[in-house]
């Protein structure tokens, strides 16, 4: 059952309370290092304990779990990460937090302090992780990135069975939309492309330094393979995808006349595909868009 704000920590005491960052840590640590949240980079720090503990329980992270956070900020989630999962890579892009983060893991959590990597690159560039590979995804992903990043990570790497990010309760909401669903679109089939998604949660503004103007949702994606129909790679797939939505008032038959060479020639892939060609996009599953892809006419 989704609620919001912070959770009661229960059987989570055991991440140790002195090592996470409270509201007063986050703060000191972004005075000292001169850090100010920018809005560019869709920058809102967590400050409540309560909160990182909750996402790292929802989240399923395992012992044995090889962790990958992108845009850890000041670290507020990687401590609690830390102490949950066997290893942590984190993808920082902002020069500043990513010379820091070692240090305040070094300083708060000596112990784990070799199990942390940090990788300081933009996360939509990165094409492969130093160590293991990564076995679960969890982050706070900002909100002006979170669908294009959430997506490379997916299928960058395949070793991701299970990821829990935070979004904006409207990217969220997107994200786990069934076909026929008002807000079902791109990010809906693509996510359900790799995985099988649901909502877990919500989030207030309290949480976060500087409070956002929106809430945030928690969504829960766990690995599954291609559809079973799928004789085309994901690529292709997409395309259709990107097209049926681009104009989603018209018809399927009008909306994919460019990607097939035609209206007609759409309506013939569709009517193979076993699609009625005066559906919509958003009344498709992710299983008939793929159906529809291996329909596309040799150009």
């Amino acid at each position: 059952m989704s609620t919001t704000g912070p959770a009661d920590p229960g059987p989570d005491a055991l991440l140790a309370a002195d090592a996470l960052l409270g509201p007063a840590d986050v703060r000191e640590l972004a005075a000292r290092l001169g850090v100010r949240p920018t809005k560019q980079r869709g920058q809102n720090f967590v400050i409540d304990a309560n909160t990182v503990r909750r996402i790292v329980r929802t989240a399923g992270v395992r012992p044995d779990d090889v962790a990958v956070e992108i845009g850890p900020g000041l670290g507020s989630l990687t401590l609690a990460l830390l102490q949950a999962a066997d290893r942590v890579t984190a993808v920082e892009i902002d020069d500043v937090l990513a010379a820091a983060l070692p240090r305040t893991v070094a300083d708060r959590l000596p112990d784990r302090a070799d199990r942390f990597t940090l990788v300081h690159a933009d996360a939509l560039r990165v094409t492969e992780l130093p160590g293991p590979p990564p076995t679960a995804l969890v982050a706070n992903l900002p909100y002006n990135v979170a669908v294009p990043v959430l997506l490379h990570m997916l299928a960058r790497f395949p070793s991701i069975e299970r990821s829990l990010v935070m979004v904006q309760a409207e990217v969220a909401d997107r994200l786990a939309a069934p076909p026929g669903s008002r807000v079902y679109g791109v990010p809906s089939v693509k996510a359900a492309w790799y995985a099988e998604v649901r909502r877990a949660g919500s989030i207030g503004r309290t949480v976060f330094w500087p409070a956002p103007n929106v809430d945030s949702g928690l969504v829960s994606l766990v690995r599954r393979a291609a559809p079973p129909s799928a004789a085309v790679p994901a690529e292709e797939v997409f395309a259709v995808v990107d097209a049926a939505f681009a104009q989603r008032r018209k018809t399927l038959r009008a909306a994919l006349a460019g990607w097939a060479g035609s209206a007609a020639a759409a309506e013939a892939a569709l009517v193979a595909a076993g699609i009625p060609p005066g559906a919509r996009g958003e009344s498709l599953t992710v299983e008939q868009f793929a159906a529809l892809a291996e329909q596309r006419p040799a150009r």
